[in-house]
């Protein structure tokens, strides 16, 4: 049996072996003894931007931020002739992009001295699903919280507000002002508490085949009939794109809110501008731990600002209850919109830089009309893949 694989591998020319490496989901390099880049797949030309041709005329540093560790390791190769796996090693510059953080693998290659082989794997997306993950599973923490507080803070402050009531209508001039502020902060709980009941509404929900363009064509009205009425809105929709099987007014919800945060973070800006896009990307999958399952998230629906940005330090947090760039925020929007969107089994992640912060959302489409499953509360080891 050996003998035979031994003959059949001998015959493998090397187009065919170029044909199985442009086969595989992701970038792929060698580079010769001067560091030459020599071969490049498909996606390799996509990661860099560039053509194998042009590739091949630079060497690999020409490519790769100064000082990258990439080329530590495959000087460590050559030393060594063995291979090494390097994780989370960030690539990004402006030729690469600003988020380019990868796990390499990095062997020699046999009957070739000094050749090294590299092997890309992007983290971005793993990560932020992830992430996106661990929102939720926070989101639905509240739940339980938010049960306790309605019954053991609504009714006692149902009584405050009365005796606030009260006492606005005997006192001065002087302590109404102090009567009315306890009735107003009551209010002000009071609206607090009712925001957080939703989280522990578990109910199913109605659902149907949405057009996601007429959802945001009513979101865009009344966004400029109101809060984001001088700011510029463009529309970058797919046409051809399936109906998403969902819930119309939660996702009307989803969007008012995101394009309201938008038109927060804007502000007075006289070239402010909201981008609204939608597409379709086979490529997104999630492999759900435990299972052989994949989850395919095809559906982009995204809400694009040109406002400063959200802090570096909150973007992993951003969907976490309680966490706000507002001075007078809540911090349950954004915990919201991650809770409605993963009971429709999507997924939502922020990327987020200066004068370009976007909210994405990803969402299966259900062709047999059935609705999607919800995703996991915990799910670890999720990983964006492509088909």
């Amino acid at each position: 049996m050996s003998e035979r694989f031994a003959e059949q591998a001998a015959a493998v020319d090397m187009d065919t072996a170029g044909m199985v490496l442009n086969a595989i989901q992701h970038p792929v390099i060698m580079v010769d003894p001067n560091s030459m880049v020599c071969f490049a797949n498909w996606e390799a030309e996509s990661f860099f931007a560039a053509s194998a041709a042009h590739l091949g005329r630079h060497t690999l540093d020409t490519f790769i931020p100064f000082g990258s560790p990439l080329l530590e390791l495959i000087e460590q190769v050559r030393e060594r002739r063995a291979a090494v796996n390097e994780y989370r090693v960030d690539l990004s510059s402006p030729r690469l992009g600003s988020d380019k953080l990868v796990d390499l693998y990095v062997a020699p290659v046999a009957g070739l001295p000094g050749n090294v082989v590299v092997v890309f794997q992007e983290r971005s997306m793993a990560d932020k699903i992830d992430r996106q993950l661990t929102h939720r599973a926070a989101a639905r923490s509240v739940t339980g919280l938010a049960s306790m507080l309605a019954h053991e803070i609504k009714n006692p402050l149902s009584g405050i507000r009365g005796a606030a009531q009260l006492l606005e209508m005997s006192v001065g001039d002087e302590d109404r002002a102090l009567a009315r502020l306890i009735r107003d902060e009551t209010d002000r709980i009071v609206s607090l508490v009712d925001r957080m009941e939703i989280f522990s509404d578990e109910r199913p929900v109605d659902r149907t085949p949405v057009n996601i363009h007429s959802v945001l064509d009513h979101v865009k009205a009344v966004a400029k009939a109101g809060f984001a009425r001088r700011i510029k809105f463009v529309e970058l929709y797919d046409p051809s794109l399936p109906p998403v099987y969902a819930n119309r007014d939660q996702l009307v919800q989803i969007f008012l809110n995101l394009v309201k945060n938008a038109a927060e973070a804007i502000g007075e800006d006289p070239n402010g501008e909201i981008v609204l896009t939608t597409a379709y990307r086979p490529g997104i999958k999630l492999s759900v731990a435990g299972t052989r399952e994949k989850i395919s998230l095809p559906l982009e629906f995204c809400v694009q600002d040109n406002g400063p940005g959200v802090p570096a330090d909150l973007v992993s947090h951003l969907f976490d209850p309680f966490v706000t760039t507002k001075t007078n925020g809540s911090g349950l929007g954004l915990a919201l919109v991650a809770k409605i969107v993963g009971g429709h089994g999507g997924i939502v992640e922020c990327d987020s830089q200066n004068r370009k912060t976007t909210f994405r959302i990803l969402m299966p489409v259900s062709p047999d009309g059935r609705p999607p499953k919800p995703l996991p509360a915990r799910m670890s080891g999720a990983s964006g893949q492509k088909d």
